[in-house]
């Protein structure tokens, strides 16, 4: 975490923080048929055994349990009827539009329950239950739920006529068999007062934590109470940047976003004096030599690239000291 900078050391740091992933699903045969059925801009959903039309089609029998087929989906239209309805008046970015509009549940005609999805139109003072919708389609259905941009009031379906080759074509596309989508959260981490210390502390090259009154344990990152004892933990403590690794981790698979090449090591480091070790990158030295109790040290970046961050720190790399005894570090694993 980078925290904004803060001339007022009685004030907490904050920072925006972004949580984001593709998240890939495998469509199985029904969604999968469905999914398809959106590239072909047509609406596929499932009878079940009670009579009810579904959309998007339901994998198994709500009523009897028993695996929905693929070959026994049914078409519907691409128009229907507003069941419900709420107004967006203000949306955020990964929503069908970035302009007022509105989520609505849409019984399309041929089916009995309704599908959620976006509905745009002039306002909330044009729309109401009972009104007739069709589809807006996008320009190249990719074979996603997004392939229908969104719903508007009644008029012919845009988008393009459906795609030129059908489903048992030799020359069609093959099936839908997995979805992407995109996962994203951003949100304002506030430190508490002791962890805000702590990212002064390092933004002036130094490492601190604190220590309980009661136990005498001292914690880096630091925290407002010992989880040992339950008391605030007031006491100030400087440590060195040289420690010893407990644990580890070899990464050997790639991941979006990765900013070193694999192999590498992630470890949790005893720093000497701590009580409680703290995780950070081990380089300087091959994946398969880190060990267990072998004394590293702190390689800083330049100054000049500082903030109020454990970024600071570059990573940790051996020392060539002796390593540690097991016994020394055994109960801080």
């Amino acid at each position: 975490m980078t925290a904004t900078s803060d001339t007022t050391p009685s004030r907490v740091l904050s920072a925006p923080l972004q949580v984001a992933f593709d998240y890939t699903r495998s469509t199985g045969l029904v969604l999968g048929a469905f999914m398809t059925g959106l590239r072909e801009r047509r609406i596929l959903a499932a009878r079940t055994s009670d009579g009810r039309v579904v959309v998007p089609p339901v994998e198994y029998d709500p009523v009897t349990h028993a695996a929905v087929s693929a070959d026994d989906l049914v078409e519907v239209g691409a128009t229907g009827t507003v069941v419900t309805w709420t107004w967006v008046s203000e949306p955020v970015p990964g929503q069908p539009l970035d302009e007022p509009f509105a989520f609505a549940l849409v019984t399309l005609d041929g089916a009995t329950a309704p599908m959620l999805h976006a509905v745009k139109a002039d306002g909330p003072q044009s729309l109401q239950t009972g009104m007739q919708v069709s589809a807006v389609w996008s320009d190249q259905p990719q074979g996603h739920i997004t392939d229908i941009q969104y719903f508007e009031p009644t008029g012919e379906a845009r988008g393009g006529s459906p795609a030129a080759a059908s489903a048992g074509s030799p020359d069609a596309p093959e099936g839908v068999t997995q979805v992407i989508t995109p996962v994203e959260l951003d949100y304002i981490y506030e430190a508490s007062p002791e962890e805000s210390a702590f990212f002064r502390a390092i933004a002036e090259g130094r490492l601190v934590g604190q220590r309980c009154p009661k136990c005498q344990k001292v914690y880096i990152p630091p925290r407002g109470a010992c989880p040992v004892d339950g008391v605030p933990t007031a006491e100030e403590v400087e440590l060195p940047d040289s420690g010893i690794v407990t644990t580890f981790c070899i990464v050997n698979v790639p991941f979006l976003g990765q900013k070193i090449k694999p192999p590498y090591v992630s470890a949790y480091i005893l720093l000497e004096g701590a009580d409680i070790a703290f995780l950070h990158l081990i380089l300087g030295i091959p994946a398969d030599e880190v060990r267990m109790g072998m004394k590293v040290r702190a390689v800083w970046k330049p100054r000049e690239e500082w903030g109020t961050t454990v970024e600071n720190i570059s990573h940790f790399e051996p020392t060539g000291e002796p390593d540690a005894d097991y016994e020394s570090y055994r109960a801080h694993l």
